[in-house]
């Protein structure tokens, strides 16, 4: 039997809209308590099942506004669903978002140590890792300016190089190797493909079809928050490309 890590399970979210401008909070709650304010249903995902297996480099596809970060967040349990279940086994290390458990007051050295705490991993842990973790951001210069004064492409490498220092049991990676250069966005996924040798699953989601070629094994597609497709990476990219181009 196949060693399945993550389990998604008829999973739906839902999001209340509201439909008029509502300018301050005062307002909100003033509207609130009569009962005046009038929401829309946004369905961002809809009864969405898959698994992905241990080892496994997974993609997820799918057009703006698809439901891909949505479904991302869900499994790294930042969202609780509105149904359905996710289980995973492990510990996850999710890049989701730029600068997410970062303080753009801090500097990037105590912010290594914070967002490690983020991440589950001792103190200990960090200062073990800390000397790799700079070095592989090529950050050196930086690692005491406060991390408001850093842009996205360095945001990114800080994040990137703190999630990967230790083995997750589980890497989410949502377009992350997108920000910043070239050279360093190679550097990542060959830091992907050696973790996914020591036994972590990746799931990716990235614009860039050549990336998700390359580095996925298996996938799915997602269309207005419906799984429309799943299953092999190759055949999927043949369907997407023969879908949406």
């Amino acid at each position: 039997m196949p060693d399945v890590i993550v389990a998604v399970d008829s999973v739906s979210m839902r999001f209340n809209m509201t439909t008029e401008k509502i300018s301050t909070l005062k307002e909100y709650l003033i509207k609130r308590f009569k009962g005046q304010v009038a929401y829309n249903e946004f369905w961002a995902l809809k009864n969405v099942s898959f698994s992905i297996e241990k080892g496994e480099v997974f993609g997820v596809l799918g057009l703006n506004g698809a439901g891909k970060s949505t479904l991302l967040k869900v499994i790294a349990g930042v969202l609780k669903p509105t149904l359905g279940k996710v289980e995973v086994a492990g510990r996850m290390a999710p890049l989701i978002e730029l600068g997410a458990g970062f303080d753009a007051e801090l500097t990037a050295r105590e912010n290594i140590f914070l967002n490690g705490a983020v991440l589950g991993y001792s103190k200990k842990e960090m200062k073990a890792k800390f000397d790799e973790i700079v070095a592989f951001s090529e950050l050196e210069a930086f690692i005491d300016v406060p991390i408001k004064n850093f842009s996205s492409g360095m945001y990114a490498r800080l994040g990137f190089s703190i999630a990967t220092a230790t083995t997750p049991d589980v890497l989410i990676v949502d377009e992350i190797l997108s920000v910043g250069d070239f050279k360093f966005q190679e550097k990542c996924e060959q830091k992907i493909k050696q973790m996914v040798d020591g036994g972590t699953t990746v799931i990716l989601v990235s614009h860039s079809m050549d990336q998700i070629r390359s580095m996925c094994t298996k996938g799915v597609i997602l269309e207005h928050g419906n799984l429309i497709s799943s299953g092999n990476i190759d055949e999927l990219c043949e369907f997407y490309f023969s879908k949406y181009n």
